[in-house]
């Protein structure tokens, strides 16, 4: 970004210091004559080039910006360390036809990872093994026992997704009994695992800039460089073959990239845009018999991946069958009917217990309203649901939340975080420290296990790391938006200007829009424990808000008692779908009194 082209903003935008959820506004502020210049060199609307000034997106890097490909973004996979490692021998498999499998997680990111490797594989003429371990009778990552077991099942080799590189223990045994193992993971570690390769780019020694992308993102760049080595070597042509087509694939990745919360930038922005093109076709099975359970029809954005798509895919593993995930998106009609079904009906499960759960968690932690994290933990809590329940009381509050449940005397846990604080470093630090039985992840979630006699000193070591993360935690206080509108200017067409600069989630927010100053016309609990409004500008246009899941919340409260008074509002605008029609809808975030 140009250094004129964004004013800060010191004061309060419209007065507020203090909305109703506590926070206080700041209105990113760009400057008028650059918005105009940006406009007219890149040939795009001047809402546009504001939002992309906004970003910090240069004049040169716009073109690139709005259309992000694979072509363009797509980094050379031997820059990732040990990667020349894997190929050469996952390739001397191939060649050899030795029998493979591949160990997956049972979340998005691990089934479709797993899943991309079959396609790849089937189509080599090599079906592979897929194992996804059972969440609850054997937990995250390899193992030794099913390492073993596909052993003695005559597998020479088995390639990890999305986990692995924490199992130093198992990789070991695999090791000592003859079997080789190839790791292709994202999570951080300090020491690399005991594989013949361990291809992740947060792991020591790793040069490639790559630390941002998921597992699924890291398995398809191992895919194109496998697929380039086969080639090269022949062997395509000496077996008959066609080529796989690497960039169907695409929608695995672009899933995974949205679910696993990474960010936007870059070539992850390539690969859910490809992706989504990919799945607009609906041409693999589960993914079709998936849109049409939750009725839902192409074009899919971001929010379908990651509100509708993903929670089912991730069904199986919390509730069900944890390779129902990547079942579903290896198999062929009628199969993945009946699957996509049977993953809805466990996505309803999941939802009853993740509310009974999260109102237990809610009246617990009512007393750590003043602590810098939330923590709860509770014995016959299901550990396939806590992830869930951490990121609602992540948002509820807007601090980092642990939540663990407890079986057995044993108890499993989940985190999730805000931006500038790395959980999973956290995590790993008490893991270290022998503060807990076992733990990892990433800078935004990450996964625990521990005893019932750990409880206190994983608490009493959390306190003290976050007694050095107050700016990141004071940042929360603060709400950024992006530009203003009128109930009348909130266009369908304003809606397609701010797509544009998509695709939108983590490290790319979707544009925070305040409308400032309207009458709350109407405004009525809905659904479950939402909040429905009807506002008026001083023209007499009107705008249709929601506020979501905060009903019982010191937000939903005070615009219920905002009725026939005027408020400043702040969200996002979303174009529904209705008798063939798109209305505009503002999903509200937060709001103000007017005046204030």
């Amino acid at each position: 970004m140009s250094g004129a082209a964004r004013v800060p903003s010191p004061q309060a935008a419209f007065g507020v210091a203090r909305s109703f959820t506590g926070r206080r506004w700041h209105l990113a502020e760009v400057n008028d004559s650059a918005v105009q210049a940006l406009a007219r060199d890149a040939n795009i609307s001047p809402t546009l080039a504001r939002l992309l000034l906004a970003r910090g997106v240069e004049a040169a890097d716009v073109s690139d910006y709005l259309n992000p490909t694979l072509r363009r973004f797509l980094p050379e996979p031997l820059t990732l360390k040990d990667m020349d490692k894997a190929i050469a021998r996952v390739a001397r498999a191939v060649e050899q036809g030795e029998r493979v499998a591949v160990w997956g997680d049972y979340d998005v990111d691990g089934s479709t990872s797993a899943a991309l490797l079959h396609e790849f594989f089937s189509a080599l003429g090599m079906p592979p093994r897929v194992y996804i371990p059972d969440r609850l009778t054997e937990g995250y990552g390899p193992n030794t026992a099913g390492l073993l077991t596909l052993k003695e099942e005559g597998t020479g080799l088995v390639i990890t997704v999305d986990c692995g590189a924490g199992s130093a223990g198992p990789l070991a045994d695999a090791r000592h009994a003859g079997l080789d193992v190839v790791v292709l993971d994202h999570h951080a570690v300090e020491t690399p695992p005991p594989a013949v390769a361990h291809v992740n780019p947060n792991q020591p020694g790793d040069e490639s800039g790559l630390g941002f992308v998921c597992a699924a993102g890291i398995t398809f760049l191992f895919a194109v460089a496998l697929n380039r080595a086969l080639r090269q070597a022949g062997f395509y042509e000496r077996k008959g073959l066609k080529e796989p087509a690497l960039l169907a694939y695409a929608d695995f990745v672009g899933l995974a990239t949205v679910c696993d919360v990474v960010p936007l930038r870059g070539v992850n922005r390539a690969f859910v845009r490809t992706g989504l093109l990919n799945m607009n076709r609906l041409d693999r099975p589960g993914l079709s018999a998936l849109s049409k359970v939750v009725k839902i029809a192409p074009p899919f954005t971001p929010y379908h991946l990651g509100f509708l798509f993903g929670p089912r895919i991730n069904a199986g593993g919390r509730i069900g069958r944890s390779s129902l995930g990547v079942e579903l998106l290896t198999s062929a009609a009628p199969a993945a009917e009946e699957l996509a079904l049977n993953l809805d009906v466990h996505n309803r499960e999941r939802q009853a217990l993740e509310k009974q759960i999260l109102d237990e968690a809610v009246a617990m932690t009512a007393s750590q309203a003043n602590a810098p994290f939330i923590f709860a933990a509770q014995d016959g809590w299901h550990p396939g649901v806590v992830g869930i329940v951490a990121g609602r009381l992540k948002d509820r509050y807007g601090k980092p939340a642990f939540v663990a449940g407890f079986e057995g005397g044993y108890g499993r846990g989940s985190a999730r975080s805000i931006p500038g604080i790395d959980i999973g470093a956290m995590i790993r630090a008490a893991r270290d420290a022998k503060l807990i039985e076992s733990g990892g992840g990433h800078a935004m979630a990450g996964g625990f296990g521990l005893s019932p006699a750990q409880v206190d000193g994983f608490y009493r070591f959390l306190e003290a790391q976050f007694a050095q993360s107050g700016e990141a935690l004071a940042a929360m206080a603060e709400l950024e938006l992006d530009s203003i509108v009128s109930p009348a200017g909130a266009t369908v067409a304003l809606i397609d200007e701010i797509e544009k600069a998509g695709p939108y989630g983590a490290g790319n927010s979707e544009p925070l829009i305040v409308v400032p100053d309207v009458l709350v016309v109407f405004a009525d609990p809905v659904g479950d424990n939402h909040v429905r409004l009807r506002l008026q500008g001083g023209d007499g246009a009107r705008l249709d808000a929601i506020a979501f899941r905060v009903a019982d919340m010191a937000l939903g409260k005070a615009l219920l008692e905002s009725r026939g008074k005027r408020i400043h509002v702040a969200g996002r605008l979303r174009a529904d779908e209705w008798q063939g029609q798109r209305r505009v809808q503002l999903q509200l975030e937060d709001a103000a009194p007017a005046g204030a």
